[in-house]
């Protein structure tokens, strides 16, 4: 049953498994898949690959895709092009079709972050195709824009927008604190969903756990003087010395990056003032937003300690981010990015069992454990690198890794999703 406006409309997914209607939910899939890649268009992709390898049955959601993509890349996200505007006429043109064609009753849609053209978008989505489908879904991907609306754009926008983007059936939401977002527009239902994706790292038990419990035993005979047992393991101490930490993402500040930067050089400055053995070594793996950004980190390899220090590799993807992740020792995402959502470059870090060293920031603490101590403030330098020093003697794979598997794992993220759409 769907709950009234008038209840509290915040619920988790329905339970695997229980009783929803019997008969195919017909959906259309009105988002954009990778490229660009980015944390939303990689979910929508692993939803529709997932839903339309279902085979057909009275269970099943049979879907259709219209691949809404607006922008040519990652910096193109939010800019004004002519084309975009031909662009939402002809998908919207195309899902009106497709819901004809073939009876299509439900339809999703990722709402736009606080951006002037983006929500001007999605207007336009809404007055074109709202009238013909029965069902609207929004899965709240971004975060923000209902405070945008109320404190930063004109007023027209909030008002347009609570009339346009107003009472759908289910709006989907990735945590507790972003559900505000969807609340703001009155749907029907609030879903908590968390994302989820396939499992990066699969040979975790048998390959990856046993190699971070050697160096964090390693570690911690290294802080305490103890020479290794023997000779054999001589090398595998004097490598956990250095202590790889891993910044996987957008280059930009908002994400955090200068914050990773700044807080190894002021951990390993911490640790040469107490003639420590250890040294942290950060390795930047990501894309630059824009040159601006680039030449700031240019600046900061310049500076003092820097050298040996911070290594900058670019954009990396398939096995050799898979391969980064599993040497790394500690993941580092300081982000304070203001639509971030539920980044998916921490759960695959959970994947692989690091260490997270993140941000009090939107959602993320919920995605940790129960008062995770790698949590730090925003634009916090000072309080990344005390948890870098923190982790140092700390061995916490086994409980990232359940982490991942009990939250974020594809299939929960699919049967729950399914299982939503289908009591919607």
């Amino acid at each position: 049953m769907v709950r009234s406006t008038s209840e509290s409309p915040l619920t988790p997914p329905p339970t695997v498994g229980s009783n929803v209607n019997s008969f195919p939910v017909k959906l259309l899939i009105f988002a954009h898949v990778p490229p660009p890649h980015h944390g939303q268009s990689y979910m929508v992709k692993l939803m529709w690959d997932g839903f339309r390898s279902e085979k057909p049955s009275p269970e099943a959601i049979l879907c259709w895709h219209v691949d809404a993509r607006f922008s040519k890349g990652v910096e193109d996200i939010g800019g004004f092009r002519p084309l975009k505007a031909l662009l939402v006429m002809l998908y919207c043109l195309q899902a009106v079709r497709l819901r004809f064609v073939h009876g299509i009753t439900h339809f999703y849609y990722v709402p736009a972050p606080g951006m002037r053209l983006p929500v001007l978008r999605d207007w336009v989505v809404m007055i074109l195709c709202r009238p013909f489908f029965k069902k609207f879904i929004f899965h709240w991907h971004s975060v923000g824009l209902g405070d945008w609306l109320e404190t930063q754009a004109p007023p027209v926008f909030n008002r347009v927008s609570k009339i346009l983007l107003g009472g759908v059936d289910l709006s989907i939401v990735l945590s507790r604190y972003n559900a505000a977002d969807g609340a703001k527009f009155g749907p029907k239902k609030i879903s908590v969903i968390a994302n989820g994706i396939p499992d990066p790292c699969p040979h975790f038990d048998a390959a990856i756990l046993p190699l971070r419990k050697k160096r964090c035993a390693a570690r911690v005979r290294l802080a305490a003087g103890i020479p290794a047992a023997d000779p054999e393991q001589e090398p595998l101490q004097q490598a956990a010395a250095t202590i790889r930490v891993l910044f996987l993402a957008l280059c930009t500040h908002d994400k955090g990056l200068f914050q990773a930067v700044d807080g190894v050089l002021t951990a390993n400055e911490l640790l040469r003032r107490k003639n420590s053995p250890f040294r942290f070594l950060l390795t930047v793996a990501g894309k630059f937003y824009t040159a601006q950004d680039e030449s700031d980190l240019n600046g900061r390899l310049s500076l003092p300690g820097a050298k040996g220090a911070v290594t900058y590799i670019g954009f990396v993807s398939g096995d050799e981010k898979l391969d980064l992740l599993a040497a790394a020792d500690v993941f580092c995402f300081p982000t304070f990015y203001p639509m971030e959502g539920q980044p998916v470059n921490l759960i695959e870090a959970m994947a692989f069992g690091l260490p997270v060293i993140s941000t009090r920031w939107r959602s993320i603490p919920e995605m940790m454990p129960e008062n995770y101590a790698g949590l730090v403030d925003v634009k916090s330098s000072e309080q990344v690198a005390q948890a870098l020093l923190n982790v140092i003697e700390k061995e916490e794979a086994s409980t990232m890794r359940n982490r991942f598997l009990s939250r974020h794992s594809l299939e929960h993220y699919l049967a729950s999703l399914k299982a939503a759409i289908k009591e919607a």
